[in-house]
């Protein structure tokens, strides 16, 4: 029998389920709520009156892993859920645990009247890489503009680094991401660059998470920028000639090393890197490999990315910086996520991508950290919430919409970023009495526990 994990007190529960008597809009908030957590998955949400246990304890982590146990249980005189959704395979619904009745609970914590939020779901990251560009981020701060090239730099540590090296730090930034609430997350490669390393890149990222991404097509080696045989260098001809020798390289033998570990494939459209024709033949090769699409658009200017990921049907399309009113209304038209990342605005002191027209038009819209050593070296979404509110025109419930079930949809994911029967039991326990500390207390560490899969993995 899987291990019942009982969370009362809630004094504001996030649950993005909007249902008849809750609160927020598509927050779906219940105020004085419990969660019931069987196994990895929620079992049932409600009011606290509703789960009327007889014991309360507050385990760390070891005791919960150890198996603790405490007699108790709990009566159900109502269930609240959602009719009508197809719940995640192999869980039970909510009512099958016995609409009234007493549920044996093997631990059960009192909150105090916290908030508790779905975990959050970070879906662009580059988090396998090695080297440091601390002096690039001081350079921009004086004054000097943000190109693509310093990726360079980061590929030529990473490619230096061991493979204990780079799964160290992996882990440690893995560690952030738990610590400040974060439970899945997207990794991609493209600090390798060439068949051997990327491979090495996206093989440790799927030791930490399913959500790998294949990002050969990142920017062009120097290695082929230096080489002879596609004309002198510095002129547009040579620069096209040298990108498509390395997509050459990119679409086969790259791609089908790759390709058994990761789940998508990416592209950076943008200029000094890939133009839309170039990431058209990227994106479909790995289509064609069976691999879901995620693009880099519109970031450093204008460009064809955000319509040649709607045209592609690309889950999700990230930077979005620079927009018209085509682009726009091509996302409002089609199922592409809007993946926001203000980490990297903030950092490089571009303009902010503007959130309110995006949603006012009807796009969905997803908040993600871009955790990367050159562009937005944060790992914390609250951060990201915070800035998203005071900079790009976004309310803090949308914001924290955005950063849970947005990035989800940006995923193509039902089982993470909300709190209702059959999602995985990921929640966060905020060190505040409501969901608006994340914007109204910038840089204050709330984030007070972590449960993923119904374990406390921080806190």
């Amino acid at each position: 029998m899987p291990r019942r994990t009982l969370l009362t007190n809630i004094g504001e529960l996030v649950t993005n389920d909007p249902a008849p008597g809750r609160d927020g809009g598509p927050l779906g908030i219940i105020r004085d709520a419990a969660v019931l957590i069987e196994g990895d998955r929620v079992a049932w949400v409600g009011r606290t009156h509703d789960a009327d246990g007889s014991r309360s304890v507050d385990p760390r982590p070891s005791e919960a892993a150890a198996g603790a146990r405490i007699d108790g249980s709990i009566a159900f005189p109502t269930l609240e859920h959602v009719g009508g959704r197809e719940d995640v395979a192999g869980v039970r619904r909510a009512e099958d645990l016995g609409g009234v009745g007493a549920v044996d609970i093997d631990v059960q914590v009192d909150l105090g009247g916290r908030s508790v939020i779905p975990g959050f779901v970070d879906s662009h990251t580059h988090l396998v890489f090695s080297g440091d560009r601390a002096d690039e981020f001081a350079a921009r701060m004086s004054g000097t503009a943000y190109e693509a090239g310093g990726i360079r730099s980061t590929v030529v540590a990473t490619r230096a680094a061991t493979e204990d090296e780079l799964r160290a730090r992996l882990a440690g930034f893995v560690g952030e991401l738990h610590a400040q609430g974060t439970t899945t997350f997207e990794v991609k490669s493209g600090y390798g660059l060439s068949v051997a390393d990327e491979a090495r890149l996206v093989r440790l990222a799927r030791e930490v998470t399913e959500e790998v991404t294949f990002l050969g097509a990142h920017v062009v080696p120097f290695e082929f920028r230096e080489d002879p045989r596609f004309g002198a260098t510095g002129t547009a001809e040579a620069a096209l000639r040298t990108a498509d020798a390395y997509l050459d390289l990119v679409v086969g033998e790259m791609l089908a090393a790759c390709a058994p570990h990761v789940k998508w494939i990416d592209a950076f459209c943008e200029r000094g890197a890939f133009t839309s024709e170039q990431s058209r033949r990227v994106l479909e090769a790995g289509a064609a490999s069976g691999l879901g699409v995620r693009v880099h658009g519109n970031q450093l200017g204008p460009g064809g990315g955000v319509r040649l990921a709607v045209d592609l049907g690309a889950a999700s399309v990230d930077h979005c910086t620079y927009l018209d009113e085509a682009d726009v209304a091509a996302l409002a038209a089609s199922d592409t996520v809007a993946t926001l990342l203000p980490g990297v605005e903030f950092s490089t002191r571009q303009p902010y991508p503007d959130a309110r027209r995006l949603i006012d038009a009807g796009v969905t819209v997803a908040l993600a950290s871009d955790c990367n050593p050159g562009s937005s070296f944060t790992s914390s979404m609250p951060f990201c919430i915070a800035v998203a509110v005071r900079d790009m025109g976004m309310t803090p419930a949308e914001a924290l919409w955005a950063s849970t079930a947005g990035g989800a949809a940006a995923l193509r994911r039902s089982d993470v970023g909300a709190l209702r029967p059959g999602t995985r039991a990921d929640l966060v326990e905020l060190a505040a009495p409501s969901h608006l500390h994340l914007a109204y207390r910038p840089g204050v560490p709330l984030v007070r526990r972590v449960w993923a899969g119904g374990e406390l993995i921080a806190g």
